[in-house]
């Protein structure tokens, strides 16, 4: 939620929904007889004909109302309306508060970004480290607390030392981090007992994750105009309120005397399953390719928010303006999820990939349109040109993320798919961190500052002939289409020997390998 690339946050909402599939056919591996099959087909369609109020009853039904509650709470507002909100408010507190450069803030953001590179390591924990007998609820109040005392650092220090104030914006992210692998652990947990309702919950976090930013980016301007960027980071410990009260309230099994000698056992041959996954050069290829294509694509956000905010140079846009652009960005997004769906979901990984990469570098240069002031030559306002940018930006970006979702799900062997698959968002989002400080370093470079912008013309450009570099690895994808098998069998059908071995150390023990790590 705090401080991450629009990408990397467009990209969280689409992990989970391919995490929560990618768990439900690890857990799957129990065989399901045809007459079961059947009848959660047929109860799932029963289902999908429901109002939204009697939907929203049913999964609280079925699957208890704290569970629903959960989801709304930590999707919808911690992670997508107080997400929405984060992302505004902290470029003003580093602009107006800490009044640090655009290079500075660009690698304060990738620095904030950490604990969503190391994501993996949370749901290790929710997943094998239970904590007097609970598995989720402990990880939700560590969450709650910490992201609350953060805010309040932030908002109410008003001198607050720039270290400090890094430290909390961190502290702010790994919250949101945490209280979001423990829910998709919760979610997959769910799916498991209930198959026939796993569409539906999958459906109830990308709704609540997708409206939650469409609102928070609508109102964030408003509230920043009205009290401030420290104001606003005050109002999200409300968010991490929620969180807590999630773990006074969410149903969980208690376990008692839960062996720990054991799961070290467990992650020490996971770790060795991974480690031999990735030296297959079916995986370490694309994965190579993944990390370059986010690595080498500059993220210069900063400058440009600096430039869209400049009474001088820049087009001088209100926080409600800010706000409004990042509102319709997010629509643009789902508009490119509506048309890899329906359009682009078939073809080949190779074709597609190289048309998003190429189309992400020619869009970049509407950006160089709107600093060289050619739109106004045109009669096209600065607004208007910008609302384009930014929705054109966030769809060719979700097109580009979609299809390396379906890749790296196809990359994952069998026994350990959800685990070796927040393992690669790991590589992904590692790929984002080095992005926003390859931009930092450029924005320093070209002395592009609080109020110096005459070379942030050369940074975009720059930026967007990055963009199409990765083009030249672009061999290192598979040129089988999206539907094709990409493993050898032996990954495939690996996992016997691994099950044999799980089977001699105490099946009721029930680690989740599932979900090891659920997103990143």
């Amino acid at each position: 939620m705090y401080m991450v690339s629009p990408l990397s946050s467009q990209a969280f909402e689409d992990e989970e929904g391919m995490e929560e599939k990618i768990g439900l056919a690890e857990e799957g591996k129990q065989k399901e007889t045809p007459e079961e099959g059947l009848a959660n087909f047929n109860e799932g369609r029963q289902y999908s004909n429901l109002s939204p109020l009697r939907w929203f009853r049913m999964l609280a039904e079925e699957t208890h109302w704290s569970f629903v509650f959960g989801v709304i709470s930590v999707y919808g507002i911690s992670q997508g309306l107080g997400g929405a909100i984060a992302r505004v408010a902290i470029d003003y507190y580093w602009k107006d508060v800490q009044m640090v450069q655009p290079s500075a803030a660009q690698v304060y953001q990738g620095v904030a970004s950490i604990p969503w590179v190391v994501k993996p390591l949370w749901g290790l924990l929710t997943d094998v480290l239970p904590v007097l007998g609970y598995r989720r609820r402990p990880y939700f109040i560590l969450s709650g607390l910490l992201g609350i005392i953060s805010m309040l650092i932030l908002s109410l220090h008003s001198k607050l030392h720039i270290v400090f104030a890094l430290l909390a914006i961190i502290g702010g992210s790994a919250s949101v981090a945490i209280a979001d692998v423990t829910i998709d652990a919760c979610v997959a947990q769910n799916s498991r007992c209930h198959p026939s309702l796993a569409a539906d919950m999958q459906s109830l976090c990308g709704l609540s994750s997708s409206i939650g930013r469409l609102l928070g980016f609508s109102i964030s301007g408003l509230l920043i105009h009205a009290i401030g960027s420290q104001g606003v980071l005050g109002l999200l410990s409300i968010p991490s309120l929620l969180v807590l009260a999630v773990a006074l309230i969410m149903k969980e099994v208690h376990i008692p005397n839960f062996a720990y000698g054991e799961v070290f056992q467990k992650f020490q041959q996971a770790s060795q399953t991974m480690w031999t996954t990735l030296q297959c050069p079916s995986v370490w290829r694309p994965c190579l390719y993944m990390y370059v294509s986010f690595a080498l694509s500059f993220n210069i956000q900063e400058g440009m928010f600096y430039w869209y905010t400049d009474e001088n140079s820049g087009p001088s846009f209100s926080q409600e303006t800010i706000g409004f652009i990042f509102s319709v960005g997010s629509v643009g997004s789902l508009l490119g999820v509506l048309l890899y769906q329906n359009t682009l979901k078939d073809y080949p990984f190779r074709g597609l990939l190289f048309w998003a990469q190429l189309l992400s570098g020619i869009a970049g240069m509407l950006d160089l349109v709107l600093v060289f002031r050619l739109n106004s030559k045109l009669g096209l306002p600065d607004f208007f040109l910008a609302v384009i940018d930014e929705s054109v930006s966030q769809m060719i970006g979700r097109i580009k993320w979609m299809p390396l979702l379906v890749l790296s799900s196809k990359l994952c062997p069998s026994g350990i798919e959800g685990t070796f698959f927040a393992l690669l968002m790991s590589i992904d989002n590692f790929g984002l961190l080095t992005s926003s400080w390859a931009g930092g370093l450029l924005l320093h470079l070209l002395k592009v500052t609080h109020t110096e912008f005459n070379n942030l013309w050369a940074a975009i450009l720059i930026r967007n002939i990055m963009r199409v570099v990765p083009l030249v690895l672009l061999f290192l994808v598979p040129k089988s289409d999206q539907n094709s098998t990409l493993l050898p069998a032996d990954m495939l059908d690996g996992n016997d020997n691994i099950e044999a071995q799980e089977e001699d150390i105490d099946e009721t023990k029930d680690i989740e390998l599932v979900s090891l790590v659920n997103k990143t």
